[in-house]
């Protein structure tokens, strides 16, 4: 107790607060310590008492992980430390006790609380995880000693409101209750009533379907109290009673197979929530009640002048406004903390999830809370200033963040506005007791950006349900589109393909070509972002079934042809634009735009009519800006990609072909074989200079046969418009006209109609992720950029990692057979992964390079290992037996493979015996294997012995006159052996 009270008064001499008796929960306190304090109390107690290193968080983009959206568990970074997989020369090899507080983020994915905050008063989709670790070192009796420690005797929370849970066992797995966990709390004084057992699903913790696991023990607190026993209500879903911290206990290894197997090494793996802990010590029922969130609470009040947040839920919250309260405290927190470690709102991943929450955030500022535009971006200080202190990085990034929240809210606010206006048009116009129609639904998800839960969200507030089954039907049907292209059906063809007398029939009718020199109209703006002008047109013609029409009614597909357009038409390799267009004076119908054609001069755009469409319209378009700027990327990607491997590969090399998208770009050209690793390295690099050199991108219109002239030109075998479009980097078209000039020979200058960057830089990174012959002399390679590329360079880093700890285990050479198994077991797996994950090529190429020496190596030593088993067990057969002319017994074999190898060798050494083994194993099947003597052919044959042995446990075999294998059930075994030696006499 002295070493007790000694320890309780150097930590509270090491934390900036002396934790005083109106701080702890049990004397009713209004008030408790600051957060910042209980975080740096529990940093302190494991980093200064128990000798543990104290980590900074990772960034909450995890790394290397392609299974992950977000960090969402503080044991993330150190999955490899968990799965065996750490480099022998990584820092993690020299942890040994680890404490850290976790930024994590669960919002998409298998762990999801994006739907549920604001409803309730603790789900969250940022969180700290407060967390210790043990790898290898101590286990329960430790980890479960420092946890009471700590809430008891630091924190001072009373014993009598806490409960521990225990894994009580499962006789499936064949698993006893963790009793051992049990003794240890209640040795450490916790009462009995208070230490309770329970099943599989509430303490067994499982990384994933495979990989570590093992039992655990959560320490729930009791809100109430007052010596009242709660013990019924723990993990019952009451908000009375609570978790507070989950000890993990690593001691086990789930197999591919299902089946439990000891890890060599024990871990601890310890997780605390800082926002509930926090609430606990400050005596509050909810989490937004602590100063984690009232200073954001108070900086929303004071930023929208509206009501004062009370914590209300359910019914009781009118209007909402308490949920609005803690969806915008919630979600601002969590753009800070991912935006400043790289992720930003996007379209894909992790970076789709995040605009969603920034959507949501701003639809509840903006609709509920009635605040002014940039109440979202005013709250960043508040959250640097609460959460700044233990991530210092928050506090270099506040500007860049302010920045890009306040250009996405003016983006998705201007969209809120009008699909406020087409759901409350729509909702008028509708049958009472009718579902809002799919198809307007459709267009707020596919052309403003509305998240469904979103669109859900306002229907309900207008006691309105979605009709889902026919939305679905069009996500699917845009899923197939996507996945198939215009092949899927005919309908994309017939509304946007101009057949010869439909294009005879507009040059009759003198309807000029459709202008789309627009879509060339885009700058940079002062901060970096591209800004994309809209653009007036006139609907001149409708098409629909190979015709074409003045007028088209309500929820149909056709094709609209304009006087002028800014959006581009599928052509040159790059992808159409999409987007939507609106009728000038009516800014709350917007129709869709599917996909763009050109066909004679025409741009053809593949319109949903949300309402009749006529010939003479007056329409304003909007392409989807974020799909333009990543087509644009990977089109001046590919032309840098181009020069590249015409500078590594030789001045022969010839485009043959291309394709861009949003999100990769294909390229096939010529080669006298596959590229090797070396060159992949190489073209990547000269890449990777002309994005440093952010070099201008310079286009200009010239006559054709001016550019014609130029040398180093790339073109391909195409017909070009005359004049034609040279694209050229670095170099300003009217130095690569001039006479004489070589400056294309050192840069990148090709005849392009596509819409390319304006600076090199932007495009930020590329990686090709995939290289392989076409066939003879032609390859395709397929590349990413920007974060793509990154993320595809981490994995592989990540890839790379496990297959040097692979090698170095298979360097060990192991002398058990199922050892040995298992690693070639992973080298499969790993070799699949490889395979299958999107990386740079040169470095799969590598790693499947070593991966199938180390499968050949496995094989190998698998071989030796049971050729040199089965000698041993066919050298003590043949004595046990000595010379009989038949052998039949039990011997205990691994797998049927090594059982036939020894029936193999003992007929190699008794040539004139006929031999039957059995080996009985672990799961109840009983594995049969067995040679018959050629000198007693055709009378006595293997197959039949084998077949009548597994009849008699009903099992089934097969194989040859002379050699025969089979299975069958344990429960027949002494039977099937007296059956054998039976057989094998009536036939001798």
């Amino acid at each position: 107790m002295a070493a007790a009270a000694r320890l309780r008064r150097g930590l509270l001499l090491a934390v900036p607060w002396r934790w005083c008796r109106c701080c702890s929960p049990r004397r009713g306190a209004a008030d408790g310590p600051p957060a910042g304090h209980v975080r740096a109390a529990f940093l302190r107690f494991f980093q200064d008492r128990h000798g543990h290193r104290r980590l900074p968080s990772a960034p909450v983009r995890p790394r290397g992980d392609p299974r992950l959206l977000f960090v969402n568990a503080g044991m993330n970074q150190f999955k490899p430390i968990f799965l065996g997989t750490v480099h022998p020369r990584s820092e993690l090899v020299r942890h040994q006790r680890v404490v850290n507080s976790q930024k994590c983020v669960r919002a998409g994915g298998k762990h999801n609380d994006l739907e549920d905050v604001g409803r309730d008063t603790y789900h969250h989709t940022f969180f700290e995880m407060l967390g210790n670790w043990s790898f290898g070192d101590y286990f329960k009796e430790e980890a479960c000693s420092m946890a009471w420690e700590l809430l008891t005797e630091v924190y001072e929370i009373p014993k009598d409101r806490l409960y521990v849970t225990y894994f009580g066992g499962d006789s499936s797995l064949g698993l006893s209750a963790d009793e051992e966990c049990r003794d240890i709390w209640l040795r450490l004084g916790v009462p009995a009533s208070h230490v309770l057992p329970f099943p599989l699903k509430d303490n067994f913790w499982e990384m994933g379907d495979t990989g570590p696991c093992g039992p655990c023990t959560e320490i729930h607190y009791d809100h109430v109290g007052g010596g009242r026993n709660a013990a019924v209500l723990v993990n019952q879903g009451n908000p009375d009673v609570v978790e507070i911290w989950n000890l993990v206990f690593m001691q086990y290894s789930r197999e591919v197979e299902g089946n439990l197997l000891p890890l060599p090494q024990h871990h601890v793996d310890t997780g605390m929530g800082l926002e509930r802990l926090v609430a606990v010590l400050q005596n509050k029922r909810s989490n937004y009640d602590t100063d984690l969130f009232t200073p954001i609470l108070d900086a929303i009040h004071k930023g929208c002048r509206g009501p004062r947040y009370q914590g209300l839920v359910g019914d009781a919250d009118v209007g909402r406004v308490n949920m609005a309260y803690r969806v915008v405290a919630d979600h601002v927190r969590t753009l800070c903390v991912c935006i400043t470690d790289g992720i930003y709102p996007g379209f894909s991943g992790a970076e789709l999830v995040l605009r969603r929450i920034l959507r949501r955030a701003v639809r509840f500022c903006s609709e509920v809370l009635h605040a002014p535009p940039g109440l979202l971006a005013s709250l960043v200080p508040t959250v640097v200033e609460v959460l700044g202190d233990a991530y210092p990085e928050l506090t270099k990034n506040t500007d860049q963040i302010m920045d890009i929240i306040n250009e996405n809210e003016a983006a998705f606010l201007s969209s809120l506005e009008r699909g406020r206006r087409i759901i409350e048009r729509t909702v008028q116009q509708m049958e009472p007791s009718t579902n809002f129609p799919a198809e307007v639904a459709w267009s707020l998800y596919g052309n403003l950006g509305f998240p469904l839960d979103l669109i859900d969200l306002m229907l309900e507030e207008k006691g309105i349900s979605l009709d889902s089954a026919a939305f679905n039907e069009l996500a699917l049907e845009d899923a197939k589109r996507k996945a198939y292209g215009p092949q899927a059906g005919q309908v994309e063809d017939t509304n946007t393909h101009l057949d010869v007398h439909s294009l005879a029939q507009l040059q009759s009718n003198n309807v000029p070509t459709t202008d789309d020199s627009p879509k060339y109209s885009y700058t940079l703006g002062l901060h970096g972002q591209y800004e994309f002008t809209p653009c007036q047109a006139t609907v001149l013609m409708l098409y629909r079934d190979q015709s074409l029409q003045k007028e088209v009614g309500a929820g149909q597909h056709c094709g609209v042809i304009l006087d002028r357009t800014n959006f581009y038409a599928e052509q040159g390799g790059q992808d159409c634009d999409k987007g939507y267009m609106i009728r000038v004076g009516q800014q709350d119908v917007l129709f869709p735009v599917e996909s763009v054609r050109l066909c004679g001069g025409y741009v053809i755009h593949e319109v949903i009519a949300v309402e009749t469409l006529r010939a003479g319209d007056q329409v304003q378009l909007f392409v989807d800006e974020a799909r333009r700027l990543a087509c644009m990327t990977n089109h001046t990607a590919t032309h840098m990609l181009n020069f590249a491997l015409r500078r590594i590969l030789g001045e022969r090399t010839e485009q043959r072909g291309s394709h861009v998208t949003a999100e990769r770009l294909r390229f096939d050209f010529d080669t006298k074989g596959p590229v090797t690793v070396e060159q992949l390295q190489q073209v990547e690099q000269v890449v990777q200079d002309v994005i440093k050199r952010n070099e201008v991108v310079h286009m200009a219109e010239v006559p054709l046969t001016w550019a014609r002239r130029v040398q180093g030109l790339r073109a391909v075998d195409e017909g070009y418009p005359d004049p034609v479009r040279i694209v050229s980097l670095g170099v300003p078209v009217e130095s690569v006209l001039t006479c004489d000039s070589e400056a294309a020979l050192q840069t990148s200058v090709e005849l392009c109609c596509g819409t390319h960057l304006l600076r090199t830089g932007a495009v930020g990174d590329l990686s090709i992720i995939n290289e392989r012959q076409l066939v003879k002399g032609i390859s395709r390679v397929i590349a990413v950029t920007g974060g793509q590329a990154k993320q595809a360079r981490e994995v592989g880093q990540c890839l790379a990692m496990e297959v040097d700890s692979l090698s170095l285990r298979m360097k060990q050479r192991s002398t058990s057979i199922s050892e040995m198994q298992n690693l070639s077991k992973e080298v499969g797996q790993l070799t699949k992964v490889v395979t299958e994950t999107a990386m740079p090529q040169w470095q799969r190429k590598e790693l499947e390079t070593i991966l199938k020496v180390l499968q050949r190596t496995a094989n190998t030593a698998i071989k030796k290992l049971e050729m040199k088993q089965a000698e041993e067990k066919a050298q003590s057969l043949l004595a046990k037996h000595s010379s009989q002319p038949v052998i039949v017994d039990t011997v205990p074999a691994d797998s049927l493979s090594i059982l036939m190898k020894v029936v193999n060798q003992l007929c190699d050494k008794s040539p004139g015996t006929s031999v039957l083994l059995l080996s009985p194993q672990a799961s109840g099947e009983v594995l049969c294997a067995c040679q018959v003597s050629k000198n007693c052919l055709p009378v006595f044959s293997a197959a039949d012995w084998a077949v009548a042995v597994c009849a008699q446990m009903e099992g089934k075999a097969g194989g040859s006159p002379v050699v025969a294998k089979g299975s069958g059930n344990a429960k027949g075994m002494q039977g099937a052996l007296t059956t054998a030696l039976k057989f094998a006499q009536s036939k001798l």
